[in-house]
Order: structure tokens, then sequence, then C-alpha cells
């Protein structure tokens, strides 16, 4: 095979005309020779098969080269693309599970949302029915304070109470007569248990001497009468009006013993036990506080009681 290229190289610059051209050439010098025998011409025919044959291999072997060169690139193509395809799923196949990873979390960020705004509106709910239930006690509250009528009832006074009521009632020369009548007249009432009666004319002494020292007293003592009726709402906000207008009342404690009291009737113990509790804090060695201890040790007797 060797030896073939070289004859193949040995000619190759001599053919590089078409063949046509070098038979025409080489015709025109044997008839210009004038002496070319017909051997001469049998060798050169001979020559020429054997260029055509030579012509015709290398032919042959440049079409098996671009043959295989042509396979080789499309095995090499094959390959390539191959491995790009296999790329090219491992990606698909990363990306399809960061996106149900991704969904997963979006899924639970969604149900969390949607719980925390389903409690929300429970509780938003909740406060408002709250609300109207408070509002709905107000409005009672002030249509009682407007519209009362007297209502018969037992007063819940400790004869200590009572004994030291006494030494506080205003003497004759305490101040003009009118003022001593009107209160010993509503006091007189709220013993009578008049306690309608008592509580206008407890108002009236207030709206006549609003700055008198006995103000607080006659306060004090219209919640007592609302007390009294039971009607523990509004005895609860007249027991305030003492605390607030006259905080430095020798009322004061029992005004928080009696407000106390209200709360837990109503069936508002915690707040009850609050303001007992805060009672013992701020007047520790008053009777009203030894009071206050005793209930507060009976609710929470009674609560273990429901416990077990």
């Amino acid at each position: 095979m060797k030896k073939h290229f070289r004859t193949q190289d040995s000619r190759f610059r001599v053919l590089r005309l078409p063949l046509t051209t070098f038979l025409c050439l080489l015709f025109t010098l044997v008839l210009f020779s004038g002496c070319v025998s017909t051997g001469d011409f049998e060798n050169v025919r001979g020559d020429v098969g054997q260029t055509r044959k030579e012509i015709f291999e290398i032919k042959k072997d440049v079409n098996d080269l671009k043959a295989k060169t042509a396979n080789v690139i499309r095995e090499d193509d094959f390959r390539a693309f191959r491995e790009n395809q296999g790329d090219l799923q491992t990606t698909v196949a990363d990306t399809e599970k960061d996106l149900k990873v991704l969904t997963g979390k979006f899924d639970e960020n969604k149900y969390a949302t949607e719980k925390a705004l389903k409690d929300l509106a429970s509780e938003m709910t909740l406060i408002k029915a709250q609300m109207g239930a408070i509002e709905d006690q107000v409005k009672d509250i002030k249509t009682k304070l407007k519209t009362l009528e007297g209502q018969s009832g037992e007063a819940k006074m400790k004869p200590e109470e009572t004994k030291k009521e006494s030494p506080q009632q205003p003497s004759k020369a305490a101040g003009p007569k009118d003022k001593i009548s009107l209160y010993e007249e509503a006091y007189d009432a709220f013993k009578d248990k008049k306690y309608k009666e008592a509580r206008e004319k407890f108002d009236a002494f207030l709206k006549e001497f609003p700055q008198d020292e006995l103000a607080d007293n006659a306060q004090f003592w219209i919640a007592e009468t609302y007390y009294g009726e039971k009607d523990f709402e509004a005895a609860i906000l007249a027991y305030e009006a003492v605390l607030k207008k006259y905080p430095k009342s020798e009322k004061s404690p029992g005004a928080l013993l009696k407000q106390g009291f209200s709360f837990i009737e109503i069936g508002d113990r915690k707040t009850g036990k609050t303001i007992l509790d805060k009672l013992g804090e701020l007047y520790p060695e008053s009777k009203e506080a030894a009071l206050a201890k005793k209930k507060i040790e009976e609710i929470e007797k009674g609560t273990s009681k429901k416990k077990k």
C-alpha cells in the first residue's frame, strides 16, 4: 500500500490536467514526432490505463476516508449529544426536586397562615361578643340609675358597721340646721330600709353640699342602698365613686370590701378576689381586711372542692 501511494505521488503532478486534455497533448506529440511506432503507442495506452486505475483507487481511498471521517464525526456528535442530554435530564430532575421542596414549604406556610387567620377571626369574634355584653351591661346600669324603682331587700350590714356609723352622725352643732336635718333624714330612711328614699335624700345632700366633710359618707351610703337592693352592678359603680372622688376617706376600706363582694355576687369571682387582695395590701390592719381575707379563703375552698 505504501508503494502504491508513492507511485500515486510521483505521477500526481503530471495528472493535474484533465485526462482528455492530457491525451490530446500526447496524441499531438506523437503526430509531430512522426516517428512513433505502434509499440510506443500501445505503451502510451497502457500508461493511460494504469493512470486511470490509479486515479480510481485514489478516489476510492478518498471516499473511504470521507466515510470513515463522517462516521467518526457523527459518533463524536452523538456521544456529545448523549452527554448533553444526560446533563439536561439531571438538571431537570434537580429542578423538579427543588420545585417539590418549594411547593411543600409553600403549602406549609399557606396552612399556617390560614390557621392563624382563622384563630385571629375567632378571637376577634369573641372580643366583639364580650364588648357587646359589656356595652349592654353599661346601658342596663345607666338605665337603672335613671329609672330605678324601689325594691325591698335585706341590707348586708354587719353590727360593727352600724356601731361605727353612730359616732359619725353629725350633731346639731356641726353646721346649719337644714344640712344636718337633710343628712339625718337620709340616714334614718336607710336604717328603715327605705333605700330609694334614702338614696334620693343623699343625692340631694351631695348636690347642696358637694364639698362638705360628710360628702364621702353620703356617697358611701348611696352605694349601700344599691347593695341593699341587690343591684350589685349599680353598687359597684357607686363604690367606685367613693374611691375615685374621696381616696383618703375613712370609708375607702369599706367601699373596697363591698365592691369586691358585689363582683362576687354577679359571678365575677376573679375580679372580686383581686379587689379584696388589694384591700389587704392597702389596709392590712383594718377590720375590713380581716373580712376580705375570710371571704378569699371561702372562695378558694369552694374552687378546690369543684376541682375535686
